[in-house]
């Protein structure tokens, strides 16, 4: 199967490439990770998938400055009862320097604006004009997972970024443009800044335009103020409207505008115990919005254990409410073991109005999630990581899960 391939190369592939890149000079080093799962679908059988990931990166392959990245994975399922795939997340040439402020990447890459974000097979030129002003420009082939793409699958764009204020203001412009089949799917401009005054009060904003549609697709509105005091405030607006390819036919179809409000306290007791509460707006078009109240308390990892406690309260005029609880803990057993528990429990209660009657009927839905994890270091380069989960609702009565990893270092 598949998947031995992959534990092939995450075990013995590496120390050859690593003995190849040694007689060569270069310097190489990564990550391997053999994961194991288990867990029943909808229908109650049990799938097996099993995955192998490699991480690697290779400095100064061929000559100085020039760097090689790869990053995928293997994967099947011993029982075939789930579709899993294989990925190529990245593999890329690069060197950010070849002539005074030019650099590349060359090969599949995330690429990632203000204007949008997709995965490419290209080349990325990236010029630092000077210490203040920089651009980007790429493009090549759109990559997308669930169906194949051929030479007319396109992404392009352009990004240009300045700081300003003696670098306290950060801005930038971007452009994309995304073609599927050979006709024009996505045409987006962006624009985002962030302004840090006197290291007290931080402001930022993003901003997308559909060109196509002629009209804004997303905005983010935030600040953040941190007070004498242990205390940080911290607010956003957020509008999102969804931008979907010119050549799907879900362009056609009318979308709704989504508007949500955020207001957040931190107060941060010590060094590694803070305190927060949320509240947040949210703003619909066709149905009632609804405020969502959430308050907790985290223990930051600084010691022999860490962990959190929030409460969610979702409070809707429609009649769509939610309760919840999160809560995890975990400790430093000995110097090699580390364990942890943790729950979440969610309530819904939901009004359900059929064929849009007055006669409504009331349903509660709750939703429990209990498992616990552990990470045993082998050695320094080696550690082994397992959870098992309890997954159980109204809806779909329980199942189990679990994960086994092993993640080697070099």
């Amino acid at each position: 199967m598949r998947i031995w391939l992959g534990i092939f190369l995450g075990i013995l592939l590496v120390p050859l490439v690593l003995e190849v890149a040694y007689s060569d000079a270069a310097s190489i080093s990564g990550r391997s990770s053999t994961v194991m799962e288990w867990f029943d679908d909808s229908e109650g059988d049990t799938a097996l998938p099993a995955y192998q990931y490699l991480q690697l990166r290779i400095k100064d392959i061929g000559a100085e400055g020039y760097n090689f990245k790869f990053y995928g994975r293997l994967a099947d399922d011993f029982n075939d009862e789930v579709d899993i795939k294989s990925r190529l997340y990245y593999a890329y040439l690069e060197n950010k320097e070849v002539f005074k402020g030019l650099g590349f990447r060359l090969g599949r890459q995330f690429i990632s604006t203000t204007a949008g974000a997709s995965m490419m097979d290209g080349l990325s030129l990236n010029y630092a004009i000077n210490n203040n002003y920089s651009a980007r420009i790429y493009g090549g082939g759109d990559v997308t997972y669930y169906e194949d793409y051929d030479i007319e699958d396109l992404i392009g764009g352009i990004e240009l970024s300045g700081k300003f204020l003696d670098g306290d203001l950060l801005t930038e412009i971007s452009y994309l443009q995304k073609w599927d089949d050979g006709l024009l799917a996505k045409d987006l401009v962006g624009f985002n800044a962030d302004y840090d005054l006197n290291k007290n009060l931080w402001l930022y904003n993003e901003l997308q335009y559909d060109v196509l549609s002629e009209r804004l697709s997303y905005v983010l509105l935030g600040g953040k103020y941190r007070f004498n005091k242990p205390l940080t405030l911290r607010t956003e607006y957020l509008y999102s409207l969804p931008v979907f390819s010119s050549t799907s036919i879900y362009s056609v179809f009318a979308v709704e505008e989504y508007e949500e409000v955020m207001a957040e306290l931190t107060w941060k007791k010590s060094r590694d115990i803070q305190f927060f509460g949320r509240y947040t707006r949210e703003i619909y078009q066709e149905y009632s919005d609804a405020n969502v109240f959430e308050i907790g308390i985290e223990k930051l990892r600084t010691g022999k254990y860490s962990g959190y406690i929030v409460g969610t309260i979702r409070d809707d005029s429609d009649g769509q409410d939610l309760y919840g609880v999160k809560a995890y803990a975990d400790y430093q057993f000995m110097a090699k073991l580390r364990a942890g528990l943790g729950v979440h429990v969610d309530v819904l209660e939901r009004d359900i109005a059929y064929f849009n009657t007055d006669d409504n009927e009331q349903n509660e839905t709750t939703s429990t999630r209990i498992w616990v994890d552990a990470k045993y270091d082998l050695n320094k380069k080696m550690n082994l990581k397992a959870k098992y989960e309890y997954i159980e609702s109204d809806l779909w009565d329980y199942y189990n899960r679990g994960t086994v990893r092993l993640n080697v270092l070099f």
